[in-house]
């Protein structure tokens, strides 16, 4: 048989296009045509190849991140104290569609990582600070605790835009509910966003526990209610076992002064925690209950965890059951304080310069108790709230706060000539500016996740309360 020669095989010049069938030739055009075409077209497609090489499999795009706490159930210690839950199911932010990993995270656990850049406003440009937390204007030798930012565990939590927020908030409200921590916060926000707006006071009165602002270019109001039990108090003794006050705290009704006022805002910061500690006198129904630390003989002590458990649950009940309102409620939870050296009363002070490492410490004891008693109450108000199409979020500082007891005003909340003789570190409250200003980094990322516009009445209705 005679051979073939290079030029005369299948592929060659002389027998190729008489040996093959011009169908398949229109076809691998056409499937050519297609491919081209439908890259050219939907481009995500392609990236949507690649996210699914992972070896942890892209969540669902239509469900929703839950910023509700785990659901599982809480064990107790040998000490009785409740732990933390296992972490299951966590508070999350979806990271951007286009990501090929496209994984959860959890914001609020994680690390304070330096920051060059912060702070992003001063007590030179900011009015709005609080005098007893302007710790520079009051001469802190050390600045290093404003250069930080909190670094979540596997991926990162954008620093506060200005910007970003207000346009988020366009035309809604914005309200703080509790005790002067919580106004901390918004203090806080007032500088922040005051690098690129301007806000005019829009309070009802001149006291300065209740306070209104409102950002005309943006139609957005912000508002504090005093309120640091969220239930009917009354001072029965200004000085108290403590010389810190007695207070008559009528554990199943929620305090007027924020309930009569809330129902046109879109967005609710409650918050309460260490007034709570002072001794109290407590009373359901009209009756009598008991006390916390009121030494009254033969008068049963419920200690301050009852209190609080109580409190918190009748202002959820309040909001899930106010006429009108249909705004997102978020629960700040506890920050705690960070007394060394001795109590708050017995020359306690917060003298580091640097935070601490998750590693270097834990949630426990009382800090745990406020923590947990907070969580289990939401848990429970949230639920019944989902139940009326109305939404809770869970804003957890603590374990951020907990990592920061070098934030605190200490003895620089004062004049100089204040800051001698015998006297009470503040490590309770937080510098401005200072690890505070995190909490609204946590808020502007929640906001997002929340998209678009609230149900809520809105900041025109709000402003007329």
């Amino acid at each position: 048989m005679k051979s073939r020669s290079s030029d005369q095989l299948p592929c060659g010049k002389k027998e190729g296009q008489d040996n093959t069938p011009k169908i398949v030739l229109l076809l691998t055009l056409g499937l050519v045509l297609i491919t081209v075409t439908s890259i050219y077209c939907y481009p995500d497609l392609l990236v949507s190849s690649l996210a699914w090489k992972s070896t942890t499999p892209p969540p669902d795009p239509s469900s929703t991140p839950s910023w509700s706490s785990p659901a599982s159930t809480t064990s107790r210690s040998e000490h009785g104290a409740d732990v933390p839950p296992t972490r299951e199911k966590k508070n999350t932010i979806r990271l951007l569609p286009n990501d090929p990993y496209r994984k959860k995270c959890d914001i609020f656990r994680g690390e304070w990582v330096p920051n060059p850049n912060a702070p992003y406003y001063t007590n030179e440009t900011c009015w709005a600070i609080h005098e007893h937390q302007n710790c520079m204007k009051y001469g802190r030798p050390d600045g290093g605790f404003m250069k930080w930012r909190w670094k979540p565990d596997g991926c990162e939590l954008p620093v506060f835009n200005p910007a970003v927020f207000l346009e988020l908030v366009r035309d809604k409200s914005l309200a703080f509910v509790g005790d002067s921590v919580g106004r901390n916060q918004m203090q806080s926000l007032m500088c922040l966003l005051s690098r690129v707006t301007y806000a005019v006071d829009a309070s009802l009165g001149q006291d300065e526990k209740f306070r209104r602002w409102f950002f005309p270019v943006y139609n957005f109001t912000v508002a504090n209610y005093w309120s640091p039990y969220l239930v009917r108090a009354v001072e029965a003794d200004p000085g108290g076992p403590t010389f810190t006050g007695l207070f008559n705290l009528h554990l199943d009704e929620a305090d007027a002064n924020w309930t009569a006022h809330i129902s046109p805002f879109d967005y609710v910061v409650v918050s309460a925690g260490h007034w709570f500690f002072r001794p109290s006198m407590y009373y359901e129904s009209g009756r009598f209950a008991g006390c916390h630390y009121c030494l009254v003989p033969n008068v049963t002590d419920l200690t301050h965890y009852y209190g609080y458990r109580r409190a918190f649950r009748t202002a959820f009940r309040a909001l899930n059951a106010l006429p009108g309102y249909r705004g997102t409620t978020f629960l700040r939870t506890f920050a705690p304080s960070h007394f060394e050296n001795g109590a708050w009363d017995k020359g306690g002070d917060c003298a580091r310069t640097a935070p601490l490492r998750s590693n270097e410490t834990r949630l426990e004891g009382i800090n745990l108790e406020m923590y947990m008693t907070q969580l289990e109450e939401f848990r429970a108000a949230a639920a019944e709230a989902e139940a009326k199409g109305r939404k809770y979020r869970l804003l957890d500082t603590t374990e951020a706060m907990l990592l920061r007891p070098d934030g605190h005003p200490s003895r620089y909340g004062r004049r100089p000539e204040e800051q001698t003789g015998v006297m009470r570190n503040d490590c309770v409250h937080w510098c401005l500016p200072g690890p505070v200003d995190t909490w609204n980094d946590f808020l502007l990322q929640m906001l997002k996740m929340e998209g678009g516009r609230s149900p809520g009445a809105g900041a025109r209705s709000a402003r007329r309360q």
